[in-house]
């Protein structure tokens, strides 16, 4: 057994707008900010695998997941999610955990559309957020990105698929799947980007980036960037694709590292 396997996680329950949160801490020093993990479109705590506690352990700081609304084991939903999902997260999943916690500032970290969900989160609560790190991120519709879903689509569409992801998201399944794919191929969300909320973040960003990611290209890490207002960094991961946090785990989590030392 590993040594960070010896860092065993409590679960806890928070309030948001649409019912219950289901979450989990690995606990670490108190006296450091903690690391808020947001997952991706199809995620949940338990997709994280063991990243959680390798984080934890690495960093020596108290790491939190959570199953946002409709996936995992938080609430059931059953209608589409709102175009604003990804600027919403702040309030209805961010901030209703910390409260739960008693967090009054956390460093985040979010994979795929939770990169997203970081960097507004950064920009809309910047006494809350003390930094961010985006894996593999969207910052806007990309063709890439569409042509990754289509594929993903079609994967899905094969036997037993629906049912493997029901593993982790139980009766939430379909609608896990729906409210990615619909949502990223809808004609009204094609205009989507965070171009004008990148320069309203003032705490340091590490955009972290495959070279290989096939949900989407340099452009995403590169606008960053360029366009946040703080300091933002971005790194390209050379031969690491859209899961650069188990592709290249060691490297991810010295990187993260080396960011977070420096936020206190």
């Amino acid at each position: 057994m590993s040594e960070f396997a010896a860092i065993t996680p409590t679960e806890f329950e928070a309030d948001s707008p649409h019912g219950p949160l289901y979450g989990q801490v690995w606990r670490g020093d108190d006296g450091q900010l903690p690391i808020l993990m947001l997952h991706d479109s199809l995620g949940a705590v338990s997709l994280w695998r063991d990243f959680p506690q390798q984080l934890a352990h690495a960093t020596g700081r108290t790491v939190v997941a959570y199953d946002r609304a409709g996936f995992g084991r938080s609430v059931v939903r059953t209608k589409p999610v709102a175009a604003s999902f990804i600027a919403d997260e702040a309030h209805e999943g961010i901030l209703p955990v910390m409260q739960a916690l008693g967090l009054e500032r956390v460093i985040l970290l979010g994979h795929s559309v939770g990169g997203g969900m970081s960097l507004a989160a950064a920009a809309a609560l910047p006494e809350q957020v003390a930094g961010a790190v985006t894996i593999a991120a969207q910052t806007f519709v990309e063709e890439r990105t569409l042509q990754g879903i289509r594929e993903a689509k079609l994967a899905f569409a094969q036997d037993g698929q629906i049912e493997r992801l029901a593993r982790y998201h139980g009766e939430r399944a379909r609608w896990v799947l729906d409210a990615w794919i619909e949502t990223w191929m809808a004609p009204s969300y094609a205009d989507w980007s965070l171009a004008e909320v990148l320069p309203e973040i003032t705490v340091p960003v590490l955009a972290l980036h495959g070279q290989n990611d096939e949900f989407g290209s340099e452009r995403h890490p590169k606008m960053i960037a360029e366009l946040g207002g703080g300091a933002a960094r971005m790194l390209m991961l050379e031969g690491i694709g859209h899961m650069p946090h188990r592709e290249a785990t060691d490297r991810v989590l010295a990187e993260i590292g080396r960011f977070i030392d420096a936020l206190g």
